[in-house]
């Protein structure tokens, strides 16, 4: 049986599941959850909804140009049951999704490209614009900073970004086991482990 793409969202809606909508024009619109149904009986827009096919397309989120997307396509024709090119289609749908799933990797990859710098610039703009609502350091730890700074060679920011670094690579918890010693009425001792968790904030 053929596996339809919901009208709405564009996801596949399998037979036996979703909904079928036939409109007194005769033409039919399928979808694969009363989510879909629901929202295009409010005559919502599938484009301005971040959750659906049409939005990820228009945002360039997924794969719109590419020559793997035109076996999607529909076909109307019936074809007499041949053997032989039924083994060839299944062999090349097997192919063909593998194709997909590698160009979709690739594709993501690019998009993420330097996302961490954007991140990272962004954060920096951030700190720059709302400096003063930062905690400041003492003179003292300025000084030292500075004095150490110059030793090394470096600026004094990318100093304290290394600081931090190596705090936050530092495990931060350590457990240590106490000792408890409880006295019975009738004069036994008894003991008791108990785990406690330090932190290390140097």
């Amino acid at each position: 049986m053929r596996i339809e793409s919901c009208y709405f969202c564009g996801r596949p809606a399998y037979p036996s599941k979703g909904i079928t909508f036939v409109r007194n024009d005769a033409k039919s619109f399928r979808f694969c959850r009363s989510k879909c149904h629901r929202n295009f009986k409010m005559k919502r827009n599938p484009r301005k909804l971040k959750w659906t096919k049409a939005y990820r397309r228009n945002a360039g989120k997924e794969m719109v140009v590419d020559s793997i997307l035109l076996f999607g396509a529909r076909c109307n024709e019936p074809i007499r049951y041949n053997r032989e090119l039924v083994q060839k289609t299944l062999a090349a749908m097997q192919r063909i999704s593998e194709i997909r799933c590698r160009r979709e990797r690739v594709f993501y990859k690019r998009r993420m490209a330097g996302k961490r710098e954007r991140e990272l610039a962004l954060a920096r703009e951030l700190v720059a614009k709302n400096k003063h609502l930062l905690p400041r350091l003492r003179f003292s730890e300025k000084k030292r900073l500075e004095a150490l700074a110059q030793e090394q060679g470096v600026n004094v920011d990318e100093l304290v970004e290394a600081q931090l670094m190596a705090a936050k690579n530092k495990t931060r918890a350590f457990g240590v086991e106490k000792k408890r010693v409880r006295v019975r009425v009738d004069g036994g001792v008894e003991e008791e482990l108990e785990e406690v968790v330090q932190m290390d904030l140097d």
